[in-house]
């Protein structure tokens, strides 16, 4: 399939609610399906890899009920799931395949997971290493390096753990693992990383100590059923954010996104380079901030990214490399190699992508080097079947002389569902 896509007429403008946060979504099904009651979750992020995790909890036993409103799971604890009757299918989300890792590494039955081709060819070693260090029994291709990956659980020990890489999903399934194991599990990272488990733990009722950089939990906790608001989820805001950055005139805000400070690199960088960014906090929800967001164009400048912001904006690193190709100067990016281990290898196809489109952009071992400003043309070019790679190159095309042919689109609808019409709503550029 592909999709054409058009330069902006004039200026971005408009209101904009962006989807559920895809972490909190698969949290909020993850800890509603150990939970002892009734969870309703509102605001659920229904892209495919949040549906995964709910098929997933569907066949170890939980009745998940779901209508246009919200997503209701009857758990009935831990002793409640079941052994699934066969293979587990986690699409393309590594959410699910590492979270799930760690729930399945306690339970006492056999549970086999497999994936599309590129989850089959992502590193799952990183969660697996730890489990088996717990006492989970876990085989898989190259010693459970890749999925497919088997896995019998149950009577896990406690482990201490230093993460060696800033991946708040290694950490999250090392927790999971903890809160079924046998006395105290602790995880120390390297880089403070998304902390949506730690809170979301205590929402269900579960006890939890966060120092700095150590995350400590008493196993055998039983947690009861909760009510989860999801906020707006800020990785698909940032596209917007980065659009009305880049387009002149443009003037967009987006409505109830989430502001935890471990996801707010994004944030950060656009107000460094120099874009008028305006903050309107609102009242908490479910323990999370969250709060209205409004970008202008403004002229921009390059910088450097690096350090313990990497972790706070992992996910926004190919628009915010859109971005940079739009600033004065020069722009570095360092210490993003777990860029090479998402969906695709993200530094290759972004900077692939972008040298497409015109760019003066290359690639380094852990980041990328872009020399702006510079003028883009249309392109064809491929999402590589990653929903991050596909809208940047939606808002690379509002900018660019000529129009641009964006292959495999479809991919988009892993995380945002509705990203065209919103793109829409605020431009009417596309056909």
């Amino acid at each position: 399939m592909t999709k054409t896509l058009k330069k902006v007429e004039s200026s971005l403008h408009g209101k904009i609610s962006v989807p559920g946060d895809k972490s909190i979504s698969h949290r909020a099904v993850i800890f509603g399906s150990l939970a002892e009651g009734k969870t309703e979750i509102t605001g659920f992020l229904d892209g495919e890899d949040c549906m995964r995790t709910i098929d997933a909890f569907e066949a170890l036993g939980v009745k998940i009920e779901k209508d246009e409103q919200s997503i209701i799971i009857h758990g009935n604890g831990v002793s409640g799931l079941k052994e699934p009757e066969r293979p587990i299918y986690l699409g393309n989300s590594g959410t699910t395949a590492r979270l799930i890792m760690g729930v399945l590494a306690g339970l006492p039955f056999h549970c086999v997971l497999h994936g599309d081709e590129s989850l089959s060819n992502r590193p799952m070693d990183r969660i697996t290493v730890p489990l088996r260090k717990m006492g989970a029994n876990i085989d898989g291709r190259e010693e459970g390096k890749y999925l497919p990956i088997s896995i019998r659980g149950g009577n896990l020990r406690n482990i201490q753990f230093q993460s060696p890489v800033k991946s708040a999903q290694v950490k999250s399934g090392v927790l999971l693992a903890g809160l079924l194991a046998d006395g105290k599990t602790e995880v120390k990272e390297s880089a403070i990383t998304r902390d949506h488990t730690e809170r979301m733990l205590q929402a269900f009722g579960g006890m939890v100590s966060v120092e700095e950089d150590r995350i400590s939990i008493d196993g055998k906790q039983s947690l009861r059923g909760a009510n989860v608001q999801v906020p707006g989820d800020i990785s698909s805001a940032s596209f917007f954010l980065v659009a009305a950055a880049i387009v002149e005139k443009s003037h967009v805000t987006l409505e109830n996104v989430g502001l935890n400070q471990t996801r707010t690199g994004i944030l950060d960088v656009l107000k460094k380079m120099g874009a008028s960014i305006q903050v309107k906090v609102k009242d908490p929800i479910g323990g999370e901030p969250i709060g209205d967001i409004t970008v202008s164009y403004a002229p921009l400048k390059g910088t450097v990214i690096e350090g313990d912001i990497i972790p706070r904006l992992i996910d926004e690193l190919p628009v915010v490399a859109l971005l940079a190709t739009q600033a004065e100067g020069e722009t570095i990016i360092r210490d993003a190699e777990e860029l090479r281990y998402k969906e695709t290898d993200r530094i290759a196809a972004v900077v692939e992508t972008l040298k497409t489109f015109g760019a003066d952009i290359s690639g380094t071992e852990d980041g990328m080097i872009i020399n702006g400003k510079t003028e883009l043309s249309g392109a064809k070019a491929d999402s590589y079947g990653d929903h991050r790679i596909g809208m940047m190159i939606a808002i690379a095309s509002l900018i660019a002389k000529g129009e641009v042919q964006l292959t495999n689109p479809e991919c988009i609808n892993i995380s945002y569902p509705e990203f065209f019409d919103d793109l829409a709503k605020i431009s009417s550029t596309l056909s």
